[in-house]
């Protein structure tokens, strides 16, 4: 009963979720700081889906402000 759209877009979402689950997180100083490779093909998956630019995300993966 859903419509097609609409399955596209949580199917969308699901799969982006995937991704970011596969995401390789570094940490950096004794687990005070982290980093994400923008090589990382989870990384640019996530984005597309999602439509969100990849260097905003990879910044804000990695801050909490």
């Amino acid at each position: 009963g859903v419509k097609e759209t609409h399955q596209m877009t949580i199917f969308r979402i699901i799969a982006a979720i995937l991704h970011l689950g596969n995401l390789e997180i570094q940490g950096e100083r004794d687990g005070e700081a982290c980093s994400v490779s923008s090589e990382d093909e989870h990384l640019s998956s996530f984005c597309s889906l999602l439509g969100v630019e990849q260097s905003q995300m990879q910044h804000w993966l990695c801050h909490r402000k």
